[in-house]
């Protein structure tokens, strides 16, 4: 009697593990390699469930800088990439690593510094200008130095400023490798100079002393696209999953939930697919 119990026991317990791993087998999902912004920021914990109802999809996100993510599409490991660097896009596509690109939607780089201001910047809209005050005042800037979007966008606002970030010495000029949200709160904890991405800035709930001291300047563009890794190098990318993701983000649905999407009452991004 005790052997039966404890078949039944075992078999019981088999049938579980198998419809589990039927249950995982049988899970549609993609990986998606994208930036520390979109992910810290909250707006795929927002986007994501929505498109996961209509279409029956899960998107598992793996967050680093630009740089990074493009790296991981290149190797595919990845079905798409979705980032803010658009020469660094360009280059992706142009190499043949990904296909399909589209424009999905946009915010806006500000620097944050210290209410303070040591480097007497505040309420300025030129950020070349303020980039030039706060080298020659050797305040304080934290850079992500990580080779995400927000770093490739830093270092050439700083060559447009006939200025080698490269150069700088680590006296004022800490390159600490992180993602935004650490980055940020390096420069709090240090009462530095920073570039942020409005939407991590807005999701940012340790600012301490920090307030944006430029904003405003159309070099401070910063637009997002998404991009599907080309099947055509490495033929396991999901590319019907990955087209449909990239279908709902720039349809009306996917567009309107995007806009949608705010802390505070303030938008953190703006849809523009065919704009």
């Amino acid at each position: 009697m005790l052997r039966r119990e404890v078949f039944g026991v075992l078999l019981a317990g088999l049938s579980i593990f198998t419809g589990a791993m039927a249950q995982t087998s049988e899970e549609k999902f993609i990986t998606v390699s994208s930036t520390t912004s979109t992910e810290q920021s909250g707006l795929f914990a927002f986007l994501l469930p929505k498109f996961k109802e209509q279409t029956g999809i899960s998107v598992r996100i793996v967050a680093l800088g630009t740089g990074q993510a493009l790296d991981i599409g290149r190797r595919g490991d990845a079905d798409l990439v979705f980032v803010h660097d658009r020469a660094a896009e360009d280059k992706f596509v142009a190499e043949g690593f990904g296909i399909n690109r589209k424009d999905v939607m946009y915010n806006d780089f500000v620097l944050v510094g210290p209410g303070s201001d040591p480097a007497k910047i505040k309420g300025g809209k030129d950020i070349v200008a303020a980039l030039k005050k706060v080298a020659d005042a050797k305040s304080i800037f934290v850079s992500r130095g990580d080779k995400s979007g927000t770093h490739a966008a830093e270092l050439r606002l700083w060559k447009q400023a006939d200025l080698d970030a490269t150069q700088f010495p680590a006296e004022w000029y800490r390159s600490i490798g992180s993602g935004m949200g650490p980055t940020l709160n390096t420069a709090a904890a240090m009462n530095a100079y920073t570039l942020s991405d409005r939407g991590t800035w807005l999701s940012f709930k340790n600012p301490q002393e920090l307030v944006v001291v430029v904003e405003g300047d159309k070099r401070l563009f910063n637009p997002y696209g998404v991009i599907l890794v080309n099947p055509a190098k490495h033929p396991h990318v999901k590319k019907e999953m990955g087209m449909a993701f990239i279908d709902w983000l720039v349809s009306t649905p996917g567009q309107e939930a995007i806009a949608a999407y705010q802390i505070n009452g303030k938008p953190l991004f703006f849809p523009s697919a065919g704009k």
